[in-house]
């Protein structure tokens, strides 16, 4: 993984030299690279970094269990270490903190008391550890999310000179013929590989697809794992099904999550929590509906309908167990349309301070809805080159958006109100608006 570069890394050095500097916890599904980019940023940005892991070492849990007091910590995580810890200079990473509560929340203690140290912290599962208030010392860290490789991370490792022309073209510039070709290319290999840090590499490596296969099988073995050996009061197996359930839930025409789909007679309250906790471990991405399309979007959240999506879009295209031929060769296949939603979603994520939404009534439905300022965006997903559905254009008539984007297979291009923008530029849709 030495060459892929991360656009978190931004993140942390802002976080570095900040005044307000908190210690930092990196959330984020398992394997999507936390480790990494941690001794990656204490490597190049600090003289020296000191490595933690509580799941390897279990006798480290003793000295946050039985130390309040930062500088003794230190003193003793110094000992362990066998270098001086020195503050400002030595970046200290503490792996898998999920593993010791105690550790977790010394944390605010440096916040308070000790906060010339800089600390990173990261886990996996961390979110559903957040959500019981008890155990997280709230207000006192701060928090970055971290996910698997965006489309512009993914082209950076595999395809730097393409990577350029990607990051330096300008809005409304024409792209040319032959880089729209290599886009698209590189777009659909990307639905393929997705942005697993362990996927990447290996393309990079040996671009066979059979080994990219192999990884994502493990991955859910992973996930699957991570399901059956947790033991809260959410019981696992009804995780498991949830989880299982994503791809026939999005490829019904309506992709509106119903519990019924994931057992017959299912409801709410079954299933409630095992969504919660798939959402805060950061596996699924859950897209909520709204009743109307205004600023403040968020207030008009339908709390019982929403879309589930999975983090990463090459996982998703494992699970659905899409081969590759048809992405490659066939313009149309089942399950096109949810799993360009998912990239789209995807790509979207942390470029805009609210997430986004969709909305769907009787009459009309906008496969995601985005808040820009006061601003509402209407997005529409197109797997091809196919034209515009006709709720999306009603409502563009109707309302008179200031901005309107489609996402297709097509170039740039300006059609009235509509920027049709190539689904490869996803991910800089903000800069291009």
């Amino acid at each position: 993984m030495s060459d892929l570069r991360r656009n978190a890394i931004k993140d942390l050095l802002k976080w570095k030299s900040g005044e307000e500097r908190k210690p930092m916890v990196l959330k984020g599904a398992r394997q999507v690279g936390k480790t990494w980019l941690m001794k990656e940023f204490g490597e190049n940005y600090y003289k020296n970094y000191v490595y933690f892991n509580f799941d390897e070492e279990d006798e480290l849990k003793s000295i946050f269990e039985t130390n309040k007091n930062p500088q003794r910590i230190v003193e003793l995580l110094s000992l362990i270490a066998g270098e001086k810890i020195v503050p400002e200079e030595t970046l200290i990473i503490l792996d898998e903190i999920q593993e010791c509560p105690s550790a977790l929340n010394t944390l605010k203690y440096f916040n308070e008391k000790a906060n010339e140290y800089h600390i990173i912290a990261a886990g996996s599962l961390l979110g559903t550890l957040l959500a019981q208030p008890k155990s997280y010392p709230v207000g006192k860290v701060n928090l970055l999310d971290i996910a698997s490789l965006t489309f512009d991370e993914f082209l950076d490792a595999t395809d730097a000179a393409l990577y350029t022309y990607y990051v330096n073209h300008k809005r409304e510039e024409p792209i040319e013929e032959i880089f729209h070709t290599r886009l698209t290319e590189a777009y659909n290999n990307y639905l393929i590989i997705g942005g697993m840090p362990e996927c990447v590499a290996s393309w990079v490596k040996y671009k066979d697809p059979e080994k990219i296969l192999q990884i994502q099988r493990e991955l859910i073995e992973i996930y699957e794992n991570d399901f059956s050996k947790h033991n809260g009061k959410i019981n696992s197996g009804r995780i498991l099904m949830v989880f299982r359930s994503i791809t026939t839930q999005l490829a019904k025409s309506n992709e509106k999550f119903m519990y019924g789909a994931v057992r017959e007679g299912g409801r709410a309250r079954d299933f409630e929590e095992a969504i919660e906790w798939l959402v805060s471990a950061g596996i699924l991405i859950r897209v909520y509906n709204v009743s109307k399309i205004e600023h403040p979007i968020s207030v008009f959240d339908k709390l019982d309908q929403f879309k589930l999506f999975v983090f990463d879009t090459g996982l998703l295209k494992y699970m659905a167990g899409i081969d590759n031929s048809a992405i490659l060769l066939k313009t149309d296949y089942q399950f096109k349309g949810p799993l360009t939603e998912n990239y789209v979603l995807q790509q979207l994520r942390g470029q805009f301070e609210i997430e986004p939404r969709y909305f769907s009534d009787k009459n009309k439905e906008l496969d995601f809805v985005l808040q820009y300022g006061t601003e509402m965006i209407p997005i529409e997903v197109k797997g091809g080159e196919d034209k515009s559905a006709p709720s999306f254009k009603k409502y563009i008539a109707d309302c008179k958006p200031e901005y309107a984007v489609r996402f297709s297979k097509r170039s740039y291009r300006k059609d009235g109100g509509i920027t049709n923008m190539p689904l490869y530029f996803a991910r800089r849709m903000r800069e291009l608006l």
